[in-house]
């Protein structure tokens, strides 16, 4: 069983959605969209599963590194896990920083910032590729003598602080922000407009930031989003499209060293000859409409069962997938990718989307009885793969009447 910190908080960061969720009931604000909040729990999702094949970046090497140039052997007691507190933040700061000056990392990371709102669920939002651009800052860790256990653990709770932070719920938090990080400050995190973008980086301690020159204060409210908003619900493309961006714009750039650049300066950057550094322009708040599409209510219904199906499924899977061979785990993770990324699609009024929908509950009921055949279940466990069929293809309203965006 998987006994990460992240994983077990789950059940913790569903009930805050729901306080938040009906902070919005009482209040008539409106702080979450079931499209926009429904991509950003499955970029959660497909981070989590991709995690499991790309673990070998992340605890793998930091254990290789430890193994084989480790200078010191760090016991593990109070002192040493507050001092790899003070270290795993300190390096996530930088790698968190980098991950917005370089073009390329900023590709594995752009995921997180894509969201124009801003609730608990945009905490799950996270890219796929983001540990491969950031694996290494921590390395000096390893090197130190901070045993691969310790920082696993405290990476962690790293990571699992940073949820409650992203909230429009909670204001200021009085002398608690001089030192930590809060939803006030990641508020101008996320925010697009240009003298919010590329600030406040830090994971728990705001020092950081007013340390290395990267602090700003909330002031007015931030436009949350992106500068090139990215227009889509399909989680498995928002993480594709900025290196598809990339591979465009990189061929009309000439010569070797200004390609180079192009890959390892800030986003933005073009040599003169196209136009020099592409600054964020500003936000006119008078004009600006967030990215929506108008579906049926019965279609929205559809897809938040799909996606209760798909959040269950992918729960048992994350707690018990080192019980199953490599094959087993891929066919899993296919049926749960294909259920999300199909729910966005819906959620687009892509007009292929329903007979591609229906194609796919067919294929996993079926999947799923052969599971079950090959796993020597009980006659009973059939009743689930048929009953998920029947209720899906019952349920899935005809393709009538698709509205265009909103």
């Amino acid at each position: 069983m998987n006994l990460s910190p992240i994983i077990l908080s789950i059940p913790i960061y569903f009930l805050l959605i729901g306080i938040e969720l009906i902070i919005q009931k009482i209040t008539k604000k409106e702080l979450y969209r079931l499209n926009d909040a429904v991509t950003n729990i499955s970029c959660g999702i497909t981070q989590q599963l991709s995690g499991i094949f790309l673990k070998v970046l992340g605890v793998g090497a930091y254990a290789l590194v430890y193994e084989h140039f480790a200078v010191f052997d760090i016991p593990t007691n109070w002192m040493s896990i507050v001092a790899l507190f003070i270290g795993v933040d300190f390096f996530y700061y930088w790698a968190h920083r980098m991950s917005h000056e370089i073009n390329l990392f900023w590709g594995g990371h752009v995921v997180h910032h894509q969201s124009e709102d801003y609730n608990f669920s945009v905490a799950l939002r996270q890219g796929s590729f983001q540990i491969i651009w950031t694996f290494f800052f921590y390395f000096p860790l390893a090197i130190a003598g901070f045993n691969p256990i310790d920082f696993v653990f405290v990476s962690a709770l790293v990571t699992v602080y940073q949820f409650w932070i992203h909230t429009e719920t909670i204001t200021k938090m009085g002398w608690f922000e001089k030192v930590f990080n809060t939803p006030s400050h990641h508020r101008v995190h996320h925010g697009r407009d240009p003298k919010y973008i590329d600030k406040n980086h830090a994971g728990m301690l705001i020092i950081w930031d007013k340390m290395f020159g990267t602090f700003q204060e909330e002031e007015e409210k931030p436009t949350y989003g992106i500068t090139k908003p990215i227009n889509s619900w399909n989680p498995v493309w928002v993480n594709l499209d900025h290196y598809s961006q990339m591979a465009k714009q990189i061929k009309t750039i000439k010569g070797f060293s200004n390609k180079m650049k192009f890959l390892f300066y800030k986003p933005g950057w073009l040599p003169p000859e196209l136009g020099g550094y592409q600054a964020a322009p500003e936000v006119d708040k008078s004009t600006y409409k967030k990215f929506d599409t108008n579906v049926p209510t019965k279609l929205n219904l559809y897809v938040l069962y799909q996606y209760v199906v798909a959040l269950a499924g992918t729960a048992l899977f994350l707690f018990n997938y080192t019980k199953l061979d490599l094959i087993f785990q891929g066919i899993v993770v296919l049926g749960i990718v294909s259920t999300i990324v199909l729910a966005g699609l819906l959620l687009e009024n892509k007009p292929w989307a329903p007979m591609m929908e229906r194609m796919r509950i067919l294929t996993i009921s079926i999947a799923g009885m052969l599971a079950i055949y090959f796993l020597g279940l009980s006659l009973w466990f059939y009743l689930i793969p048929a009953a998920y069929f029947l209720i899906s293809q019952t349920v899935l309203p005809q393709p009538k009447t698709r509205l265009a965006n909103a």
